[in-house]
């Protein structure tokens, strides 16, 4: 069941804008986002978007339909930018700052924004970007100028103060363009609508029970969905509290958790081993985290029980960019109970297998939170509204789903199914693997067969046989790698994901 927004609410919003209206109307006071020692209130908060909204349309010439990029580290002026262009009917188009410069103006030249706003850090390579594109490059200080006065110091929002003139957003216009990773392709850029964002959030915030009384620490990057959308917004649609990092740093965040005292925060595998390897971490008080969400398919168990051992449940959202994200979540009551597992479908998902052989396929999911087209008008999803995630799924008795993996990475080995997933949770246990991936290589007599390319950790050394004794008798002899390989580092998207057809040739024997 979804959260309400609060008792007095008629009816769940029906736009971004009206989300922002009612908790500057029914808690002005109550403090909405804090980043660097700066706090905005509810009522600052709205009040900011509609300035910003004003400026965007008046000042920058931003109209309904427009696209406007963004290039930042985590800022309160791209969530500024993404209610104000909803309050116009406009796009934010978030930009990954790790891609290169030939990915940006790819972007640039797909989607064809009216501008580029950045913060401070970024400015250099904005005006740079922006030039190459034709378009004006714009400081978010003109949107943003500075905290709200502290609460208690800045009343509601008159009703005429929200107005923006000109056409205003529906829940049908789009309002977010965030382009997938580009693991098997060039990236492309899923479609998301008001309606879209606002259903994510009532699915997010009803699975981790998210009310005014919780405080959300943001670590994770917001130009993707993950970051964004999984806690930010949901926070905010609850009228819980974000603390905003601009960027994840293991001394910052643990430090957080110890004066801040979030309740929720969101992590991914390489940010949960930051803090569990870091110095402070047996030490670091994390008794104010009710749980921890982490945006992954799947999760090395060692990770998982290190939070667990602090009695921290570790909880799993699955979902892709298109699907919003929040599409299969394992929320706090099983977190102990089903490691490993992604839970049970979010409020309003729908989930099914396409293609299942012993029990595994294809993972479909049809939400109203998933995008239906890629821009500008290519289908996200078939005729019947399915989203074919292409990763591979198994489904228990008790409804839970687990990801096993990608239905391009499976591994076809004398007639055998392998999926890659399974082996590299267990190499993530080992305790020299620092990184690894699994990958299917060509053989004249199997068709396929399994091969491992491993990072060590600094400072420490394992042989091929050291790993395969640790595999043997945990999975079957015909799962076992037929070769290991140990690299420097294995190549990877600018989100972080491995780089599979990129890897292969490294794999080659020489």
């Amino acid at each position: 069941m979804a959260v309400p927004l609060s008792p007095d609410s008629l009816h769940p919003p029906r736009t971004l804008a009206e989300v922002l209206e009612h908790q500057a109307g029914a808690r002005p006071d109550a403090p909405a986002l804090r980043f660097e020692g700066l706090q905005w209130s509810y009522s600052g908060f709205a009040r900011e978007v509609g300035q910003a909204a004003a400026t965007l349309r008046h000042g920058f010439g931003v109209r309904h339909g427009d696209r406007v990029a963004w290039l930042g580290a985590n800022h309160p002026g791209q969530l500024v930018l993404l209610f104000a262009l909803a309050r116009i009917g406009a796009v934010l188009v978030p930009l990954n700052f790790r891609l290169a410069a030939a990915e940006w103006d790819a972007v640039l030249a797909d989607c064809s924004p009216v501008c580029v706003v950045h913060d401070a850090a970024w400015q250099e390579a904005a005006v740079a970007l922006a030039a190459r594109c034709g378009v004006p490059a714009r400081s978010v200080s003109a949107l943003v100028p500075g905290a709200a006065p502290a609460p208690g110091d800045q009343p509601a929002l008159a009703p005429d103060q929200t107005q923006v003139p000109g056409k205003a957003g529906t829940a049908a216009d789009p309002v977010l363009l965030v382009y997938t990773s580009g693991t098997t392709g060039l990236p492309k850029g899923a479609v998301h609508t008001q309606a879209n964002l606002l259903a994510n959030m009532a699915a997010a915030c009803a699975a981790q029970q998210m009310g005014p009384a919780d405080v959300v620490a943001t670590v994770l990057p917001m130009f993707h969905v993950g970051g964004l959308c999984i806690q930010t917004l949901p926070a905010l649609y609850a009228g819980a509290s974000v603390i905003l990092h601009p960027r994840f740093e293991p001394e910052a965040t643990l430090a957080c958790f110890a004066q801040d005292r979030p309740s929720l925060t969101l992590l991914v595998p390489a940010v949960m081993q930051a803090l569990t390897g870091h110095p402070g971490w047996a030490l670091a008080d994390l008794s104010g985290l009710r749980a921890v969400w982490a945006g992954s398919s799947t999760l090395p168990q060692s990770l998982v029980d290190a939070f667990h051992a602090r009695g921290v449940p570790v909880c799993n959202v699955y979902g892709a960019t298109e699907t919003g994200p929040f599409s299969i979540a394992l929320t706090a009551r099983h977190a102990f109970s089903h490691a490993g597992s992604c839970g049970w479908p979010a409020q309003g998902v729908e989930v099914r297998l396409e293609g299942a052989r012993d029990g595994v396929g294809e993972l479909l999911l049809r939400a109203p939170n998933v995008a239906q087209r890629y821009w500008p008008a290519a289908p996200a999803v078939d005729a019947e509204g399915w989203f074919h995630s292409g990763d591979l799924g198994r489904q228990a008795a008790d409804g839970s789903w687990t990801i096993v993996g990608r239905l391009k990475d499976m591994i076809i080995s004398g007639g055998e199914n392998i999926y890659p997933a399974e082996i590299e949770n267990l190499l993530a246990e080992h305790p020299c693997v620092a990184e690894c991936a699994v990958i299917g290589m060509p053989d004249d007599k199997w068709g396929e067969v399994v091969v491992a390319a491993l990072v060590a950790r600094a400072g420490m050394e394992a042989t091929a046989d050291d790993v395969l004794h640790f595999l043997a008798g945990r999975i079957a002899r015909y799962k076992l790698p037929r070769r290991v390989v140990w690299l420097d580092a294995l190549p990877k998207t600018a989100l972080g994901k491995v780089q599979k057809p990129l890897l292969r040739p490294l794999l080659v024997p020489q």
